[in-house]
């Protein structure tokens, strides 16, 4: 049902899977990107790139062209390209004044987002003349920092998460590499930087994940206020707001059921009606085994520690039945039928949709 891989006790805020699944890159809460290889006892460290001077804040690895992004809180992105069996960066200018908050590559991978706290998005693409990755800004009507970042299929539309309650959908279109593109359910005018649709949370939440569907035409939002939301081009805002904390990312199943995941260390699956007019809560994926945590005597000794600690009487009973023992920082796509997570407790769980569904009664892929 799920894999849990542990690398140590550090906060995992990022990570990134190669096309095959045999290496993760992932960020140790730290200014260092460790790229581990998976081998039959385990994972062996092979790599640290160590160009940022502050905390990483966002990775992607690119499968097809084998390349990997970076960013951080020094206001710095790197593209990294592995060269002779040694990974080498590029130059970047994001041309920003505040902490890198979030990237990630674009669908065909000729291009990526930059997310910031200077109240903009940078959209970098190669110019082959100077060897390095030049940026366009996408300024307004952002106000607030960029939380969340997610491509839509069609390579040119880009959806944004901020702290300002709202959730905007730009086009990202560039027309020195990109292809005319056709009309989407968002809109048809794709002008570099053109707002497409923007919306507001009802619940005044940071909006800190924000996903497409596999077809582009559905987007799923979560936030600080502890809802969930969804819309499609042209329709109203859907919400539900939930009695969980509050979630900090979110992914598509399918073109019905998406999981979101956050304080509550536990992936939840929530579904949405063909008409996309409606959410509602599924399950919870990470159900502990009956019993779990019961029948555990109380010495006195272990009685008089509790209450010396936590000034109660509990054994432990309180902690977490859960895989995840903190919070669920990020969720990622792994395969069609699987998702991995990593949390604030130096895990990175791949998750098995089909095995979950087998297994978890009331749980029901649509």
């Amino acid at each position: 049902m799920a894999e849990l891989h542990n690398f140590g006790v550090k906060p995992i805020p990022c990570h990134a899977w190669n096309q095959d699944r045999t290496q993760l890159a992932l960020s140790p809460n730290n200014n260092d990107v460790n790229i581990y290889q998976k081998q039959a006892t385990g994972w062996k460290l092979m790599h640290t790139l160590s160009e940022h001077t502050l905390q990483i804040t966002g990775i992607d690895w690119a499968p097809k062209t084998n390349r990997i992004v970076t960013c951080g809180a020094d206001r710095n992105a790197y593209v990294w390209q592995l060269n002779d069996g040694e990974w080498q960066q590029e130059l970047v200018i994001l041309r920003i004044n505040r902490a890198a908050t979030c990237v990630k590559w674009s669908p065909d991978e000729d291009k990526f987002a930059v997310g910031s706290s200077s109240r903009m998005i940078s959209v970098c693409y190669f110019e082959s003349e100077n060897n390095w990755w030049v940026s366009k800004h996408i300024k307004k009507p952002l106000r607030s920092t960029v939380l969340s970042i997610d491509w839509h299929p069609n390579n040119i539309l880009l959806v944004a998460g901020c702290c300002d309650y709202k959730a905007y959908i730009f086009s990202a279109y560039i027309k020195e590499i990109n292809n005319k593109p056709g009309p989407t359910v968002w809109g048809k005018k794709m002008t570099f930087g053109y707002l497409m649709q923007e919306f507001s949370m009802p619940c005044y939440g940071w909006v800190h994940g924000v996903s497409f569907s596999k077809s582009g035409d559905r987007l799923a939002m979560v936030s600080h206020g502890s809802e969930v939301c969804v819309a499609t081009g042209g329709s109203e805002l859907v919400t539900l707001r939930t009695p969980h904390l509050p979630f900090l990312d979110c992914l598509w199943l399918t073109e019905n059921s998406f999981v979101a995941a956050g304080h509550d260390c536990n992936p939840m699956l929530y579904t949405v009606d063909d008409a996309c007019s409606s959410v509602t809560f599924c399950c919870k994926l990470d159900q502990a085994s009956k019993g779990a945590g019961s029948g555990r005597a109380v010495s006195a000794m272990n009685m008089f520690k509790m209450m010396d600690k936590k000034g109660s009487v509990a054994t432990g009973d309180n902690e977490p039945q859960t895989k995840h023992k903190n919070a669920i920082l990020q969720v990622l796509k792994y395969s069609d039928d699987k998702f991995s997570t990593s949390g604030s407790d130096g895990n990175v769980i791949v998750w098995n949709v089909k095995s979950l569904e087998s297994s978890i009664e009331e749980m029901k892929i649509v």
